[in-house]
Order: structure tokens, then sequence, then C-alpha cells
């Protein structure tokens, strides 16, 4: 008996080597280049609260205002695909119920437009392309991708330098759970600003170079894992202004305990959540998982049946007789 190997035993060793080999790839190689931060991005977070406010009108300081932020951020296509980089520009835009809706943002409370260049892979800060501030620090408006359980430079545009926040815990969004971190900004100055006299307790001056002074009652953002996007963000700015060389407040801008995303931005951040870490989660790990054990099993049902093979019985030779005719040689 022989044996022979099948076309079908071929096909599955084959398809099970094949998937072998793709597991591995879709882990190390496809999944970190899936990982990157867009540069067509259009997004818009809106956060609302309750607090005090300068009243230009009124020249005097108002409580109990509603407070609505307005975080707008585009990628910048052709910068980013001629840098190499995420390009993204940022208005963000403070606004009392008095200046919504705006027709023109620069009618709002406070206006302040910026761009921000990071790396696309590590959301590392890229100095490039107008960025404005000169941004540092580890994270801004999101996290890098696979956030881990430490503590995070995050910068503060307002303080205009980077706050340290925690890691502390986890914690339900619109429930889907993510990474709570929190921090907190001393007051310190921040600049100088023109106003008259009366408003930092200098009624004999017509105009002083006021000191303009930002603390924070505190920062809470959960972020998502894998993909670092922010699907809850909460902060408590004050910024008042001082004398020149005033040890107190003497005029308050703006003071609110807690401004929050809306609901409508929670649930939106969460969707796009799931959507990209369930992108990452498929060809970092449902797929390479899968096609490790399908082709585990085809190769190894593949090669027992090469090994086993088909067995076919061996065609007899027929024996010589004497009336067989031999062949002769002839010359």
């Amino acid at each position: 008996m022989r044996r022979t190997t099948s076309p079908f035993s071929l096909v599955l060793l084959g398809l099970g080597t094949f998937l072998l080999v793709l597991a591995p790839l879709l882990a190390w190689y496809v999944q970190p280049r899936a990982a990157v931060n867009p540069i067509d991005i259009d997004t818009t977070a809106v956060y609302t609260g309750r607090g005090s406010v300068f009243d230009t009108d009124r020249i005097e300081t108002v409580s109990d205002r509603k407070i609505t932020v307005t975080q707008r951020v585009r990628g910048n296509v052709e910068d980013s695909e001629r840098s190499g980089n995420a390009v993204w520009d940022v208005t963000t835009t403070v606004d009392t119920d008095k200046s919504l809706p705006a027709a023109d943002p620069h009618d709002a409370l406070d206006f302040n437009p910026h761009r921000w260049v990071m790396d696309r892979k590590t959301t590392r800060p890229v100095h490039c392309c107008g960025e404005k501030p000169y941004i540092e620090g580890e994270a801004y408006l999101k996290f890098p991708f696979d956030v881990q359980k430490r503590s995070y430079q995050w910068w503060d545009n307002t303080l205009g330098d980077t706050v340290v926040l925690r890691y502390r815990g986890t914690e339900k969004v619109q429930g889907y759970t993510g990474y709570k971190f929190t921090g907190s900004v001393a007051p310190r100055k921040t600049g100088t600003r023109m106003v008259p006299g009366s408003l930092v307790d200098q009624p004999d001056r017509p105009q002083v170079l006021a000191e303009e002074w930002y603390s924070n009652h505190g920062f809470e953002l959960v972020v998502d894992q894998a993909t670092g996007r922010v699907i809850y963000a909460q902060t408590g700015p004050k910024r008042t202004l001082r004398a020149p060389g005033g040890k107190k407040d003497a005029a308050v801008l703006l003071d609110s305990r807690k401004i929050s995303f809306t609901t409508g931005t929670q649930k939106e951040a969460v969707r796009q959540a799931k959507r990209d870490s369930g992108q990452l989660r498929l060809v970092g790990t449902t797929l390479p998982i899968g096609a490790g054990v399908a082709g585990l099993v085809l190769a190894a049902v593949g090669g027992l049946l090469v090994a086993r093979g088909r067995k076919e019985p061996e065609q007899p030779v027929p024996p010589e007789t004497p009336d067989t005719p031999q062949p002769t040689l002839t010359m």
C-alpha cells in the first residue's frame, strides 16, 4: 500500500499557516498603526454650570449666573498632511445667557482661539505649524492611547502651564466605564490688564495695570482607557483682578465651582469612545485571537490529514513466464 496527499488537506494546512502568521501581524503591526489621532476631526463640547461673572454693563460682578463654555476642535487637514502631525484649531468661548446665542463668537464674555499640534501616535505636543501658545505636557483635550493608572501632566490653557492630574480609580459615564483623574490649581498670576483704578480699590487712579490671577477649584476628567478620549470633564475656574502688588483679590471676573459636560456632550463622547475603542479591540485583540485559534486548528487538522494520507493499493507486476518473449539485442 502507498499513501497519497489530498488537495483538501493541503488547503487546510496552508490556510491554517496563513492565519497563524496573520494573528501576530494584526496585533503588532496593524493595531499600532490604527491607534493614531485623526487629522479631520470636527467636534464640539459644551460645558454648563453656575457662578459669578463680571457684568461689563453694570461694571460689577454678578452672582448665580448660568455659564456656558463651548469648545470647538477642527483639524487642519492641509497643514496636518504637510507636517505629518495632527494640527487641531481650537476655539473656546465663555458665555452667559446674556451673550447667547451670539452671531459672532467675539461677542462672548471670553473668546480664545488657539492651535494645538501633536504627534499622531503619542499625543505629545509638536512645536510647529503655527502652534499657539507653546503647549507642553502629556495631554490636552485628550489623553494618549492606552491610558495608564498613573498621574499625567495636563495642559491648562488658561494657566499657560501644566497641571498634575492624578489617577483616582474608575467611574461610569452614561453607563460606560473610564479612568478618573483629578487635580486643582492654586492662585497664580497669569498676566496684566489695564482697567479703571476703581475696579481694584484705587479710585484715585483713572487707569491701573492690574494683575490677572487664576486658580481652579478642581478638575475632574473621566477618560476612555483605550483611546484617551475624555468622556466627562468638569472644571472650576476662578479669574480675578488684583491691584499691582496686591495680596488679595479686588474684583472677580469669573468664578464657578463646577462647569461640566452637558448630557448631550457626554453621550456623544461615549458613543465615539465605544466606536473607536471597539475598532482598536477588534484589530488588536479579537481578530488576532480568533485568527490564532482558527489557524492552529486548521493547521493541526491539515497536518494530520497530510501525515495520514490516503492508502491506495499498489499495482502488481506480472511475473515472467517461459512463453513470454524476451527482447533480443541485435547488432
